[in-house]
């Protein structure tokens, strides 16, 4: 029997011919991640241990994104711990204020990732490298010091399910609402320690930020890793930009998959995942009568150039409701620095939004839009659990960059038609 495309990857990175679902292997990694969150626990794991060296400056990541610029006492002593193993290890790719971006939209973006990589990192979003045709999946702190010391990690070889995508999407609709589609069709453990591997004819027509988006929220399924076929849009978007040489890997075409599911591009529409978790999907139409008290537009997920130039296409030359407060995150400075120049930047104030650099902050409910008790949120953020964003009787609607601007003109949900 063939393997498929994450098995091929990890069977090379275990020096191995074959694997098959189940088995357990010793991978090498590429790279390992950590933000300024988990990174100060794996630093005292890695103490602990014993350890006094890393295996290789250049294939850690750590990355200053969640509450950076520091928001408070204990945000900057982890923020300190982080600066200090990074100096102590002359890590190569560290990144703090200045240089900093919300870790899944700046590895991409920098080229610290790329095609066929074996990716740990302790964050639970880190299976977005997928979209580059890397396997990737989030780890814990612990796992994240011996990675950092040893340069291998341990893995259960995975499963797959393969979501086979035919047609084009809608105008008014991106990545964002095909994986929101999808976690309502199999639900939050409908891919629990599988491997979803997207595939079909309408791949290429998806762009590279679709797929970061969709590979973002493989998680959010359950899913030990998302991942795309290496095609003529993933080089174009390596070339220049990858640190290393990407390795393509393809998937035989006997691999074997638990089953197949058939996404028709063309029929999806915009959707909303309601409280409180993100399989509570409903079209976006469904639910004009609701009311929001705040919109955020960014995060991991969503905080890309094609997502700001949704929000900028939808919010130029109008006025954000009155009474909304509308939070715009660009993912990385070079983001933020492009949406300046384009012009983006003065409309989104002129519309009645604040601009933020680059953070983690609302998603997690951590600062810049925490809600208080009662209120609603509509975000492009990728989990609406109870008490996420704030308040535990507050409320979060996920959706995509299109519907939440729309959504922000109006303070109601809203479904953004073009025209």
């Amino acid at each position: 029997m063939g393997m498929t495309m994450t098995q091929k990857i990890l069977a090379a990175h275990a020096g191995l011919d074959t694997v098959t679902a189940g088995q357990l292997i010793h991978a090498n990694l590429d790279i390992v991640l950590g933000n300024d969150i988990t990174t100060p626990v794996a630093v005292n794991e890695f103490r602990k241990a014993g350890f006094d060296s890393v295996f290789d400056k250049d294939r850690i990541a750590v990355v200053l994104d969640h509450f950076v610029p520091n928001k408070d006492i204990k945000a900057a002593e982890q923020s300190k711990t982080c600066r200090e193993f990074a100096c102590e290890h002359c890590i190569s790719h560290f990144y703090d204020v200045g240089k900093m971006g919300i870790e899944h939209a700046l590895l991409p973006e920098q080229g610290v990732v790329t095609a066929g990589d074996c990716i740990i990192g302790a964050d639970s979003h880190t299976c977005t490298y997928g979209a580059v045709g890397a396997f990737s999946t989030g780890v814990g702190s612990t796992d994240m010091a011996a990675g950092m010391a040893t340069g291998y990690a341990w893995f259960k070889v995975p499963s797959a399910i393969q979501f086979r995508f035919t047609g084009k999407l809608p105008e008014n609709c991106s990545g964002k609402d095909v994986i929101l589609t999808i976690i309502g069709m199999i639900g939050v453990d409908g891919a629990l320690y599988r491997s979803m591997e997207f595939t079909g004819e309408g791949v290429r027509t998806l762009s590279m930020d679709d797929r970061l988006c969709i590979c973002n929220m493989a998680i959010e399924a359950g899913a030990k890793n998302g991942i795309f076929p290496v095609d003529e849009v993933t080089m174009a978007y390596l070339e220049g930009r990858a640190k290393r040489p990407p390795v393509v890997f393809e998937a035989d075409a006997d691999a074997e998959y638990e089953k197949t599911i058939e996404i028709n591009l063309s029929e999806i529409v915009p959707v909303v995942a309601c409280p409180h978790l993100p399989e509570n999907t409903k079209p976006a139409a469904e639910l004009h009568d609701i009311r929001v008290d705040q919109v955020v537009i960014g995060s991991c997920t969503n905080g890309r150039m094609e997502d700001m130039e949704a929000a900028y296409q939808i919010l130029k030359g109008k006025k954000i409701a009155d009474g909304i407060r509308c939070i715009i995150i660009p993912g990385t400075m070079q983001i933020l620095r492009e949406c300046v120049e384009r012009g983006w930047y003065t409309a989104f104030i002129d519309a009645g939004a604040v601009v933020s650099t680059p953070t983690c902050g609302p998603c997690l409910g951590g600062y810049m839009g925490i809600l208080a008790s009662g209120e609603r949120c509509i975000a492009t953020t990728n989990r609406n659990f109870v008490g996420r964003m704030g308040h535990v009787n507050s409320e979060v609607y996920l959706a995509s960059p299109h519907t939440a601007a729309a959504s922000a003109l109006t303070g109601y949900i809203t479904e953004y038609k073009e025209g």
